[in-house]
């Protein structure tokens, strides 16, 4: 559970147990709840509202963990008038919300909003647009005649508990970065001999006051706290406090792993059986059965999340998700295991988190709700292979996810820790961009322009989705009437694929197009090919109250430009020229341009790659003095009738977008690996 301390107009808590319970109930304050004294509205402030008091505090007892929210509030600005419309979202089996009080403060005066308006309930459970089954509901109010000076105090307090944690629970605070000026309080307490693990960034620590059975945090008008600009995002975890029962990471694997144990067993005459059959009647090798079966689970069972009945951290048993054709990522590994399993496939389900806020996972208390998603992790001819039930059915096994993942857990009876996943730069690009310009006619005639793209990764995977749904006639009738314009005066064709084998969506455009060449006097032409030139490195620099000895980060990508310019006819190789090559590594990102004109054609490649996704700050500072002698300049290519400037290239071996399998693994993106930051330095590229 994650509560932060931060006005909303609506509170959502969500959980699963007890009994059924549909009606917002009133109630007095709980006592193991305080209500911090107000805070005097100063002369002057500035903002959409003023804080009085907010209190948030968390406690854990034999039921679950119940949550108080108290807060009254000084309405400044007509933009703030949205927090009189409040909202509690619940799930029924978790209990009831209880309303202690909602009251309007004005001139002296005390409105009891609850005495003539009340909660409207709204029946959720069913969000099928967002192919979601959570059983939540919503209580609604707007608080009438709200006006700007109003003070308006709400007090609440929601319950949950996950039957598939037992009384095992797990959550954060946090008081956020730039909170509105105000007095704040943050607790967490417990019941007796029920003290969880906790553990706090420093700020909070500081702030921490400590008594037998509980933990208090208290400010007033507290300070924008900003993490280092650049940073890995592990430095963004600031005034957090987190707390856990469980001793460790192997303690939550070895929780989780009898839950799939469990969903995973088949019975005799299951049909899962008798889908594993055919696969292995249809496939002889371990690597194709796998295969299969995870196309099965992608295509045969819809993608539905399922949080009915304890089904938020529970997965549904692989037959019932066969029995009816849906699951979520729980459900659909459930099953996927119970193939493998069948097909004589060693695997076992693994904890990721799919959104890429997993960096420093290490350092975090053991918290399920660190992860929000579930793989399949299968040990085929001596090497891992994940498997993603929730991917289109295109996406095959990896040695990798296909999510950037940095930490998993291991789901196994006995335990397991937390796994790192080394990083190593990319060996193929996530994106190549193919561009081919047949000026073979003329400078001054429209020239025949085939444009290609190859997306990999969860892009690519996207595209599959998209494209895969409309026709061919469709896909043509979208690009021209949106894509017909300064590069392109007609298109002919549009044509989409995914490569499976390259695990790629390759679009690829074709028709005619006006080439902008420059005319440079004297008969000279130039022009700027695309994708052919590099923006500067911004400067690596923090204010001066950040923590400047941080790392600087990068986002890992690596993506390729490769242009090909069949030249007009009526000229010669010798009166061309073009910008210079240059291999570049600064910022731990690598930068490469190379050219070639060969049998009547220009080539340029041009490739980035991040091959070190955090640098150490004196690194940083070093590479900061080398940005003035970075090569900015677009890929020019130039036409001389006299042919004095001809130069094209170092040399290389350049591949035109038509000669080459652009698709492959293993394409000429990058610059060789004996070229190093100081040699590119030294060479002035």
């Amino acid at each position: 559970m994650r509560a932060s301390l931060v006005i909303l107009a609506s509170v959502l808590v969500a959980g699963s147990a007890g009994a059924q319970s549909q009606q917002v109930r009133r109630g007095d304050i709980p006592k193991w709840a305080t209500s911090s004294p107000l805070l005097p509205v100063p002369e002057s402030v500035s903002g959409a509202v003023f804080i009085r008091r907010q209190d948030l505090e968390i406690h854990l007892g034999e039921k679950g963990q119940a949550q108080y929210l108290g807060y009254r509030v000084k309405i400044l600005q007509s933009s703030a008038l949205p927090l009189g419309n409040i909202a509690i979202g619940w799930n029924p089996m978790a209990g009831a919300p209880i309303v202690h009080a909602i009251k309007l403060y004005r001139d002296g005066q005390v409105i009891d909003v609850l005495k003539n308006t009340s909660f409207e309930i709204l029946r959720r459970e069913d969000q099928l647009e967002a192919a979601k089954l959570d059983g939540t509901l919503t209580a609604v109010l707007r608080v009438p005649d709200l006006r700007v000076g109003d003070e308006l105090e709400v007090d609440l307090t929601t319950f949950t508990s996950d039957p598939t944690l037992g009384h095992q629970e797990a959550g954060f605070l946090t008081l956020p970065p730039s909170p509105a000026a105000g007095r704040y309080h943050l607790g967490l307490s417990w019941d007796q001999g029920a003290t969880p693990n906790f553990k706090m960034t420093a700020d909070m620590n500081a702030a921490m006051v400590k008594s037998e059975r509980a933990i208090d945090f208290r400010f007033d008008n507290p300070a924008i706290v900003s993490p280092p600009k650049d940073a890995p995002a592990r430095y963004q975890w600031l005034r957090a406090v987190e707390y856990t029962d469980f001793a460790d990471w192997a303690s939550l694997s070895r929780h989780f792993a009898p839950l799939y144990a469990k969903a995973t067993t088949l019975g005799a005459g299951s049909p899962v059986k008798r889908e594993a059959s055919r696969i292995a009647a249809a496939h002889m090798q371990p690597m194709e059965r796998a295969s299969a079966a995870l196309k099965l689970v992608q295509q045969d069972v819809r993608y539905i999340y399922v949080g009915l009945n304890g089904g938020n951290l529970t997965p549904a048993s692989a037959e019932e998700t066969w029995q009816r054709r849906y699951g979520d990522c729980k459900g659909k590994t459930a099953l996927l295991l119970a193939l493998l399993t069948e097909l004589g496939i060693e695997a076992e389900p693994v904890l990721v988190n799919s959104s890429g806020a997993d960096d420093g996972l290490d350092q975090r208390l053991p918290i399920p709700h660190f992860f929000d998603h579930v793989l399949v992790r299968a040990h085929i001819d001596g090497k891992a292979y994940w498997l993603d039930g929730t991917l289109p059915p295109v996406a095959l096994p990896g040695v990798r996810p296909v999510f950037p993942v940095n930490w998993s857990l291991p789901l196994t009876s006995s335990g397991a820790g937390l796994e790192k996943l080394a990083w190593q730069p990319a060996t193929t690009p996530e994106e190549v961009h193919l561009f081919e310009i047949d000026a073979r006619s003329g400078f001054d005639k429209p020239a025949r322009i085939i444009s290609t793209k190859i997306i990999r990764g969860i892009k690519g995977l996207q595209e599959q989705t998209q494209f895969s749904s409309i026709t061919t006639a469709q896909l043509l009738d979208a690009f021209r009437q949106n894509a017909i314009g300064d590069t392109w005066q007609a298109i002919d064709d549009v044509k989409w694929r995914y490569d499976q084998t390259a695990q790629a969506s390759i679009l690829t455009i074709s028709g005619t197009g006006a080439v902008n060449w420059d005319d440079d006097g004297n008969g000279e032409k130039s022009l700027a090919l695309p994708g052919g030139g590099f923006s500067p490195p911004e400067r690596r620099a923090r204010a001066q109250d950040q923590n400047r000895d941080a790392p600087f980060y990068a986002k890992p990508e690596y993506t390729c430009h490769v242009t090909t310019v069949l030249l007009p006819s009526s000229t010669q190789a010798k009166q061309w020229s073009s910008k210079p090559s240059f291999d570049t590594r600064i910022f731990g990102r690598n930068y490469h341009r190379a050219w070639e004109l060969r049998d009547g054609a220009i080539r340029m490649v041009r490739g980035s790659r991040v091959e070190q996704p955090e640098i150490e700050a004196a690194a940083a500072q070093r590479d900061n003095a080398r940005i003035a002698a970075f090569d900015n300049s677009m890929g020019w290519i130039s036409f001389d009738p006299l042919g004095q400037k001809a130069a094209v290239g170092n040399g290389e071996k350049v591949p035109t977008t038509y000669d080459f399998d652009w698709t492959a693994n293993d394409v000429p993106c990058v610059s060789p690996p004996n070229i190093s930051s100081n040699k590119a330095a030294a060479s002035g590229h």
